[in-house]
């Protein structure tokens, strides 16, 4: 018996990279999954693998910078699988990248809607149905940009600052409805995101962010879904507002990336 069975879980940005390890993850554990994102091939193929595998899994398209969208792909979940008991706002916008001085506004406002206002609609939509269920759990996916800010995105580390204060506020509010509210912050992860635009493609990602991090090795969505998967379960039933970094040790201290020896030296 898996530690998410029979729970229902929404989880966006699923059709690829981190939302996709979660999504096959969840079910692996026992849940029923709505898979959401904008990238449709992808995702109906994911949700048409997890059921040939005896999985619960639906996908439904949704940008989650719209409230409308947001209300149906609660309903979406609740109509097909009967309640909801897991909200994972897994959603980001990585550009704009470059100097504050040359940001458009509205690329940075678009950071912004995608990044932030989807985990509040998210939050929002999703509470009358897990205090319905009697509880559940809310998971808001930032990142290490949160706490070391990247100089070229500067949107997007304020996004994800944010986000661990938002998760903090709505897990103070919602505790007493047995409602959950956590975040992740993962450091390097190997996904379509950061090896898309390599030549070698992911085996290329997998050579130049070996040393990022202390743990010698770039991080893969495995490393993320094993923990989403247990902040959503009953284990983890006592832990609330925390932030909890998923980076094989980049931000733990000073750490500095191992630069090759010059020949003779």
């Amino acid at each position: 018996m898996g530690m998410l069975q029979n729970k229902v879980a929404i989880i966006t940005r699923a059709a690829l990279g981190i939302g996709a390890g979660c999504a096959e993850r969840f079910v692996r554990e026992g849940a029923a999954v709505v898979i959401s994102d904008m990238r449709v091939e992808p995702g109906e193929e994911l949700a048409r693998r997890l059921r040939a595998s005896g999985a619960r899994a639906v996908f439904h398209r949704a940008d989650v910078s719209s409230e409308a969208a947001i209300q149906a792909l609660v309903e979406r979940a609740v109509s097909e699988f009967g309640r909801l008991d897991i909200m994972f706002n897994n959603e980001a916008a990585f550009e704009p990248v470059g100097p504050l001085e040359s940001t458009r506004v509205e690329d940075w406002d678009r950071c912004f809607a995608v990044g932030l206002r989807s985990v509040f609609l998210g939050i929002k939509h999703s509470v009358p149905h897990l205090r319905k269920a009697g509880g559940g759990t809310i998971l808001n996916d930032a990142s290490v940009a949160a706490i070391r800010a990247e100089a070229n995105s500067p949107a997007y580390s304020a996004v994800k600052a944010a986000m661990v204060n938002l998760t903090a506020s709505a897990a103070l509010q919602l505790a007493k409805d047995r409602i959950r509210v956590n975040c992740i912050s993962p450091g390097v992860i190997n996904t379509p995101t950061v090896w898309s635009r390599l030549a070698g493609g992911e085996a290329e990602a997998e050579r130049l962010f070996a040393n990022a991090q202390p743990i010698p090795r770039i991080g893969r969505p495995s490393d993320v879904a094993g923990i989403a998967a247990f902040l959503c379960s009953d284990d983890a039933e006592w832990i609330t507002g925390i932030n909890l970094v998923i980076d094989g040790g980049a931000v733990a201290g000073h750490y500095e990336r191992p630069r090759p020896r010059r020949p003779g030296a």
